[in-house]
């Protein structure tokens, strides 16, 4: 073991290793989601069965489903509450949590009960999907394993992180999504190494996958095209309509998780059950809520529905998700996301074949980008968005606007909000990612600490001669720029000037202003953990520091002045720390 923890080679057999444990994962975590559909509902789907008796209890007629959600409550509340709190909920937040602050330590018995607890979950009518589940299945496996091989934390994160990546590509058939998933969501990063680990257990858990689940696309779907140049303004529209629409989705989750928290005030191990009657009165108004909801979301890119019915949907799924979650129920958003744009963009689609019906093409079209955009739009995460439902539905002929609208709709989500659905659920708890762990004294200075004296700003209508004499004696290669009102303007770097010099030699007459660039915000009440990740980033050898409010300069960072302070802090004698 201890061969394999330090060769080169080492993290990618385990690679390889948790890789086949997600694929294992997925297969068994599938099963016991149809088995407990079977269960509880009779049908291996029955958000298709239209509201049908469940032949177990046919003198329930439909409305069993009132039942069941408060029977399965039951069962995985205390299981949950009892073994594994953070398997309440849609589990990739923990994830990303024990990622970036916890060295990819998760409990080992999380596995266990969130592939029992979410399939019970889904089984008796949670209005959820299966992506964050099997997320932080396979994300627990590696850490476990990991921590069996006593690897560094590093290679524990990657470890965790593959989990991840076979635990999407098995479930989904979609090997290339699980990679980038892992790496965007997961990690936040990408270098060599963790590409080549995740792609070994992504292959690994797909292959594993397709030879239980077959090698098809997950969703079957009519072949889409564009066919007119004019679709591609209205697949732009409904990028930007689709990055609202992901936006509210969080906000309306988060809403009614918080009421759900106001309500209730007793035991946290019953709140399932006790919920799970208001979830079975939506069941039975609109029993197309039930479960994930694949087959409702491949009838409505057919053209199934009416526009009316699809906006429906959309609404029901937004308050079945949000209400599933709010009563402490476990499974993940990404599958509603995904059925709410369907219904966007299927509504959004029919509604422009009647207004430019010589333009707008097959409203299909639209609930395939729809679905990409709304997820995108939720996440943030537009590569995954891109390739996950390219994966998931074999429709390459559709790529181009596919891409057009998850880029505008993660424009908008980003103008929108701070936090994705994913990043707000740990804000709400306190946990900001990008700052310092908890207790950890590297890094908790504020920038006003370690910052130095700012050095003399360049106007902005002074000319480059000017510019490249004060940066000839300048020590840092890079000044700020303010503009006639002593506002800060952005940075000019020695290069740029040097550049527009060579050249252009007649541009010596050029203002400043020309050639500044807006550089990252570092403000004095900043962590300095926070500012690293700018600083790092930066051209040149500091940033200049901007009050609390953002208007005036207050000093400079540099990297030795960042250096010093964390040298300072790990090196301080521990009766002298906080």
């Amino acid at each position: 073991m201890a061969r394999l923890r330090g060769a080169p080679w080492g993290v990618l057999v385990l690679a390889i290793a948790v890789g086949a444990g997600a694929g294992l994962g997925s297969i068994v975590f599938r099963w016991l989601i149809t088995t407990f559909t079977h269960l509880f509902a009779g049908h291996a789907d029955y958000a298709n069965a239209g509201g049908s008796a469940n032949p177990h209890l046919p003198w329930l007629g439909a409305a069993f489903v009132v039942i069941a959600p408060v029977v399965g409550g039951l069962l995985y509340g205390p299981l949950v509450d009892r073994f594994a709190k953070e398997a309440r909920g849609h589990g990739v937040p923990e994830v990303m949590l024990a990622v970036a602050q916890r060295g990819g330590r998760i409990n080992p018995q999380v596995s266990v009960v969130k592939a029992l607890a979410s399939a019970l979950c889904i089984g008796s009518g949670g209005s959820v999907g299966r992506e964050g589940p099997i997320v932080q299945i396979g994300s627990a496996l590696g850490s476990t394993l990991g921590r069996f091989a006593k690897v560094p934390e590093d290679r524990m994160r990657l470890l965790v992180a593959c989990g991840a990546a076979g635990g999407i590509a098995a479930t989904f058939n979609a090997p290339l999504a699980g990679v980038f998933f892992a790496m965007e969501l997961i990690l936040g990063t990408f270098s060599a190494e963790a590409f080549g680990a995740t792609v070994l257990a992504s292959v690994t858990a797909s292959v594993i996958g397709r030879a239980a689940f077959g090698n098809n696309a997950f969703l079957t779907l009519p072949p889409f095209h564009v066919e007119h140049l004019a679709q591609y303004g209205l697949f732009a529209a409904l990028g930007v309509v689709a990055g609202t629409v992901g936006v509210g989705f969080t906000r309306i989750l988060y809403w009614i998780e918080d009421a759900c928290d106001w309500a209730w005030r007793g035991p946290e191990w019953l709140r399932p059950a006790v919920g799970g009657l208001l979830l079975g009165l939506v069941l039975l108004a609109l029993p197309e809520m039930y479960g994930v909801g694949y087959p409702v979301l491949e009838k409505a890119t057919q053209g199934g529905y009416v526009i009316a019915f699809l906006l429906l949907l959309l609404v029901g799924k937004v308050v079945a998700t949000s209400l599933t979650i709010g009563i402490g129920g476990s499974g993940g958003v990404f599958a509603p996301s995904l059925f709410i744009g369907a219904m966007l963009g299927a509504a959004y689609g029919t509604a422009a074949g009647h207004f430019l019906p010589s333009a707008a093409g097959n409203p299909g079209a639209y609930a395939l980008v729809g679905m990409g955009a709304v997820f995108a739009g939720a996440s943030r995460a537009p590569i995954t968005a891109v390739v996950i439902l390219f994966e998931l539905t074999g429709q390459y002929s559709i790529i181009l606007p596919l891409m057009l609208a998850i880029v505008l709709a993660t424009a908008t989500s980003r103008l929108l909000s701070r936090d994705t659905i994913y990043t707000l659920k740990l804000r709400r708890r306190g946990i900001d990612l990008h700052a310092p762990v908890p207790h950890a004294t590297l890094g908790t200075q504020a920038v006003a600490t370690v910052m130095e004296t700012l050095p003399a700003p360049l106007s902005a209508d002074a000319d480059l001669v000017t510019a490249a004499a004060l940066l000839t004696r300048s020590d840092h290669g890079v000044l700020p720029v303010v503009d006639d009102h002593g506002r800060y303007a952005g940075t000019l770097t020695a290069r740029a000037v040097a550049e527009a010099l060579t050249d252009a030699p007649d541009a010596q007459s050029s203002h400043v202003g020309d050639l500044s660039q807006p550089a990252p915000t570092l403000t004095a009440d900043m962590t300095l953990a926070t500012a690293l990740h700018a600083l790092v980033t930066a051209p040149g050898t500091g940033l200049p520091v901007l009050d609390p409010a953002e208007e005036h300069l207050v000093g400079w960072l540099t990297h030795q002045g960042a250096l010093r302070a964390l040298h300072g802090a790990a090196t301080m004698p521990t009766a002298a720390l906080p």
